[in-house]
């Protein structure tokens, strides 16, 4: 079924086009199911794509991307899943036109619900997407490369890659950290 875009906010364009793009190289954290390929892009309609262009979600931090897919594996859960099976990479990235946004102050100032980033459960999650996912499309739109962004899950930002303005050397695994251990993780990240 084809993906139906809003229409593109007048406003929020002229926003992100007064926002000065900026350069990024540096090596970004990414955890997938064991067996896929970490540099694999998709359209996921999560918090920054629509749907409508491939993305590649990841961390500069060791601790945010597992964060991240923490909070997805348990999905609202009471208990994490006991056969998951996912490993660390660590990506050399390198983006020559990012849109940046570091902290919600300024994801705020384009209209983005700050009170409401990253409160949700899981179930309601894609209640707080819109907005943010419009502010993708636009950058994307506008021909960024990508976003760094505050991670709703932790304190590190997250680098969102948009593949088709990236070139595939833009994205190469730097080291393959292994699986990870949830329970030893869970047991040093408990709040």
């Amino acid at each position: 079924m084809p993906h139906s875009r809003r229409r593109r906010d007048n406003a929020l364009i002229d926003a992100i086009e007064a926002i000065d793009p900026v350069s990024f190289a540096a090596p970004v954290w990414r955890v997938v199911r064991d067996g896929h390929d970490a540099t694999r892009c998709s359209r996921s309609g999560g918090r920054w794509d629509d749907g409508t262009f491939d993305v590649l979600y990841t961390s500069q931090g060791r601790d945010g991307a597992i964060s991240e897919m923490h909070f997805h594996l348990m999905r609202g859960q009471p208990i994490f899943p006991s056969l998951v099976r996912y490993r660390l990479f660590e990506i050399e990235t390198e983006l020559g036109r990012a849109l940046r946004f570091l902290d919600l102050d300024a994801l705020s100032s384009i209209g983005l619900d700050a009170a409401r980033y990253g409160q949700l459960s899981y179930q309601e999650r894609e209640a707080e997407y819109p907005r943010s996912q419009d502010i993708g499309e636009v950058a994307h739109f506008l021909d960024y490369d990508g976003l760094i962004v505050p991670s709703a899950r932790h304190e590190s930002l997250n680098v969102v890659l948009f593949c088709d303005r990236v070139p595939p050397s833009a994205m190469t695994i730097a080291k393959d950290h292994g699986l990870i251990d949830w329970v030893a993780w869970q047991r040093d990240h408990a709040t």
